[in-house]
């Protein structure tokens, strides 16, 4: 519906005002009696006030609260609907259930809608090194159901300082067999995420935090909070840079410790773990994988990723076509091709150009073409990856035993799909596929354990959705970043496997 302002009348007096949020966020208003008869409002791009008005002889109750996601209106309970606008050009669309029916039929109207005052989203954060973690105040959440009454997910936004770099931060649920939940990563504790956290109807037992990694770790502590009677479980070896606080100052208390293949773990009946500790610098990379073995599904943090062609839902306008503007980020970034000024064009292609380049920042600081994106976007979506940082400032630096808890993770548990904490999930992937991503890693082994794949193998490496080499002039601002952490003795130095015979 493309009115800006539009009114539902069910009959007379009862009147919600609402306001858009122009970054494309929203949420919704409810008007209740009982199971019967409810009025919800959501939306996604709306620019202007909305105004719903209501009302029948029912004594209706007035509830706010914070939707899901790209919702649509729907109205139930009256035998007369009228959607109208009444600002300038936009259209107007009415829906009469019948006069001998009592119960509209449902009725979708695409606009978004946030009422006044609603606090759901708010969550402030300006913290961060070298750069805070955005967004700064609002961050919506989306929930989705993974396995029928067993899996879910929770995304928010995520974006990198000040700039229009974003992309998605995943938290994951489980429902054990106690009827408790296990949340792993947790999110930002809007109220809007613990309501839909709320609405599983099942407590909260055990929180996770698998990594050392400031990003999850920074969450932990106020969302813990929410749940005062959850244990809190953590990854060994924490620490934290440019100052090594201790987890207690992220307001983490008496967490246990995550060891790996820890089978006296009060989960372990339904869930494994593995840790991954590689002292790769300064400090160790952490990591613990889960594998969830009733829905055979692969749990990590920032292991391997696949990046998905269109942007996450999550993600809002506003970033996307900021990423779009050739601002100075294109223009050093271009390959030294002319820049046009042209004007941004709110539609589905600018959206995709903002998505596309966001993408190669992610990976890669500083591609080789963030003008024209596209070939080197192709090349790194749609396929099972170890990110590009992390392959070249991590896991390069420890090979052996990269490719041991990789291995590890292969022959123990036959997962079918994977679930991380950025970018698409669930993958449908298999051990084949995780071996193939990390591929990388026999180039720097010693050769004797260089062995030649087999015929099958190479033919499923071919066919496989999985990657793990990538653009040499896309990854030439890595490499040089590289040489200058090893300079500084922030990392080790990659050794290759000739080198270490």
């Amino acid at each position: 519906m493309s009115a800006a302002m539009a009114g539902v009348r069910l009959g007379t007096a009862l009147q919600v005002e609402a306001h858009v949020l122009p970054s494309g966020s929203c949420a919704s208003c409810e008007l209740h009696q009982g199971s019967e008869s409810k009025l919800r409002v959501s939306s996604q791009f709306s620019a202007a006030p909305i105004s719903v008005q209501s009302s029948s002889s029912w004594g209706m109750s007035q509830k706010s609260s914070s939707c899901l996601s790209y919702a649509s209106s729907e109205f139930w309970g009256a035998d007369n609907v009228q959607l109208s606008s009444q600002t300038g050009n936009s259209t107007s669309c009415s829906d009469m259930a019948g006069e001998n029916r009592r119960r509209a039929s449902s009725i979708r109207v695409m606009s978004v809608v946030e009422k006044k005052g609603t606090p759901g989203r708010f969550y402030f954060n300006v913290t961060g090194f070298p750069f805070p973690l955005g967004p700064f105040l609002q961050r919506r959440t989306i929930r989705k159901e993974v396995e029928k009454g067993r899996i879910w997910t929770f995304e928010q936004e995520q974006a990198l300082g000040f700039s229009s770099v974003a992309t998605n931060t995943r938290m994951t649920v489980i429902m054990l067999k106690s009827g408790g939940l296990w949340v792993h990563a947790p999110i930002a504790p809007t109220e809007e995420c613990i309501q839909l956290l709320k609405e599983l109807e099942a407590p909260v037992e055990y929180i996770v935090l698998p990594t050392f990694a400031y990003e999850h770790k920074i969450f932990v502590g106020p969302f813990s909070r929410k749940f005062p009677k959850a244990q809190v479980w953590v990854a060994p070896r924490q620490w934290s840079w440019p100052i090594n606080l201790p987890v207690q100052l992220f307001g983490i208390f008496k967490p246990k410790t995550l060891r790996d293949d820890d089978f006296s773990a009060p989960w372990a009946d339904e869930i494994d773990q593995k840790v991954l500790s590689c002292p790769v610098g300064i400090g160790p990379y952490v990591e613990v994988a889960f594998f969830h073995k009733k829905s055979k599904t692969l749990l990590v943090t920032d292991a391997v990723i696949y990046v998905p062609e269109k942007p996450p839902e999550v993600v809002g306008k506003q970033s996307l076509l900021d990423a779009a503007k050739n601002g100075l980020a294109v223009r050093i970034l271009s390959a030294g091709k002319e820049i046009p000024d042209d004007p941004i064009v709110d539609d589905e292609a600018t959206r995709q150009r903002g998505w596309e380049r966001m993408v190669l920042q992610i990976l890669f600081l500083g591609p080789a073409d963030l003008l024209e994106p596209q070939q080197s976007f192709a090349t790194m979506s749609k396929k099972l990856i170890v990110s590009p940082i992390v392959k070249t400032l991590v896991f390069s630096k420890e090979p052996e035993r990269v490719k041991d808890w990789v291995n590890r993770i292969i022959k123990d548990w036959k997962f079918k799909s994977i679930i991380p904490c950025h970018f698409s999930a669930p993958i449908p992937a298999d051990g084949r596929d995780l071996r193939i991503a990390f591929n990388f890693l026999d180039e720097l082994l010693p050769e004797v354990e260089n062995k030649s794949p087999a015929f099958g193998f190479s033919l499923a490496t071919i066919f496989s959705k999985a990657s793990s080499f990538f653009p040499d002039a896309d990854m030439k601002t890595l490499f040089s970043l590289d040489e200058f952490l090893v300079s500084v003795g922030a990392v080790r130095k990659t050794v290759s496997g000739k080198a270490r015979r």
